[in-house]
């Protein structure tokens, strides 16, 4: 029995080697991070920033593949199905807690991606036009719930964080207004310049050229805090919404079952790399703060998204196929 027991021990013993084995060996070759986006947008963009700091702190070449198509589930689909082993990461972002709540079928499961990080977020910002007499969230909804169904808002196509965070105003005031959906939020703010649509959501950053230029004028940001680009813009909080509360935001997310060892390595080097000042500033360009979670407080933060996303599908009755 004893040396059974010893034999049995021993075996238990020859896994610790193995696991800070990988952890010290991690990454021994190039890592490819998949971005679900076209290049030229926020998450590229935020990918291009993280992707060669990653690489120098690690010691690997880290490749940047885009990988377009459906709403960003493409490229979470290759990642999902891709090896477990921290060579495949996805650069995600918010239609990865969207989608689960959006798709009445998706390529892939939700269930076999994992996030590493949240590393940044930012603030969809509520705009109309200049000359159209409305200055506050106030005035707005005054003059939707007074012309009920003749006021119009633009987005960036149906089920975008954009599209549902106009039906989440709907919703919270009790409004009646018809959704224009665009081909991306550069037409859509087109459309607001010409006065073809009332109002819209954007992402901060392709919008702060034409605020800043009179173009569009911002009535509230959709984050928790006021936001250092827009500080005399209020929160939709402020602006009497206690409940509303939306933001974009971008991190690393990994195939189910990566290595804890990897996992670790990866989260302790993104925490480092976005703490640098220059990174810090490098962002804040991007229109966006610096919010580090690690995996265990950015899967809460996924899950909480999902599901208030999922109340305002639920009300607006919006499925994608």
């Amino acid at each position: 029995m004893r040396s059974l027991l010893l034999s049995f021990f021993v075996f238990l013993l020859s896994f610790a080697p193995f696991t800070a084995s990988h952890a010290q060996n991690y990454p021994n070759r190039a890592i490819k991070l998949v971005v679900p986006f076209p290049p030229g947008g926020l998450i590229d963009n935020a990918a291009r920033l993280i992707g060669p700091e990653l690489s120098k702190e690690l010691g690997q070449p880290v490749v940047i593949e885009n990988k377009p198509g459906a709403g960003g589930n493409l490229g979470a689909a290759e990642v999902a199905k891709a090896s477990p082993d921290g060579y495949t990461l996805l650069m995600a972002s918010a239609p990865l807690s969207i989608s689960p709540a959006l798709y009445k079928t998706l390529p892939y499961n939700p269930a076999n991606i994992e996030p590493i990080a949240v590393l940044g977020q930012l603030p969809n910002v509520l705009l109309v036009n200049p000359e159209s007499g409305i200055n506050t969230v106030a005035d707005l909804v005054k003059r939707a719930k007074g012309n009920p169904g003749k006021l119009n808002y633009a987005s960036n196509g149906n089920g975008t964080s954009l599209h549902l965070s106009a039906e989440m105003l709907k919703n919270q005031a009790g409004i009646y207004v018809v959704h224009i959906p665009y081909r991306g939020s550069a037409l859509a703010n087109v459309g607001l310049v010409s006065k073809e649509v009332d109002f819209m959501f954007d992402n901060l950053p392709p919008a702060l050229g034409l605020i800043n230029g009179g173009k569009l004028k911002p009535l509230a940001v959709t984050t928790a805090t006021r936001n250092p680009a827009l500080p005399n813009v209020p929160t939709m909080i402020e602006a009497g919404y206690p409940n509303f509360e939306v933001s974009a935001w971008f991190g690393i997310a990994a195939p189910k079952g990566i290595p804890d060892g990897a996992s670790q390595r990866l989260q302790a080097t993104l925490e480092k790399i976005v703490a640098r000042k220059e990174m810090v500033e490098a962002i804040s360009r991007l229109g966006a703060t610096v919010t580090f979670m690690n995996a265990q407080r950015a899967a809460q933060f996924m899950k909480t998204d999902t599901d208030r996303w999922r109340k305002v599908i639920d009300y607006a009755k919006i499925q994608m196929d």
